[in-house]
């Protein structure tokens, strides 16, 4: 899948970014027609714990899918955000096989 990823306000490691392509690139396992994504990362109230926000949103035919997730690092917000996008998307293909 083609991710365009934009760090708001800080510059994101290679590792995060190849992380943040790996997670999503499974989610072709549950739908396999996704256009595109683009990712968001951004910090929110340094002075709190969980202050770690991505955004996904998801191109495919016919619909967007969006999640936002926080948590205290890049990494577990990735991952609730996969987690939840997996859900949306069986959602969505089982919504297609009906009409």
């Amino acid at each position: 899948m083609k991710l365009q990823i934009r760090s708001v306000h800080f510059t994101a490691d290679q590792s995060l970014l190849d992380f943040l392509q790996r997670k999503l690139d499974k989610l072709d396992t549950f739908f396999d027609r996704i256009v595109s994504g683009e990712v968001a990362l951004r910090v929110q109230k340094p002075e709190s714990h969980d202050n770690k926000l991505v955004e996904v949103k998801i191109f495919v035919p016919g619909a967007t899918l969006y999640c936002s997730e926080e948590a205290g690092t890049f990494e577990t917000a990735t991952d609730k955000a996969v987690e939840d996008l997996k859900k949306q998307l069986i959602r969505y293909k089982d919504k297609l096989a009906t009409h």
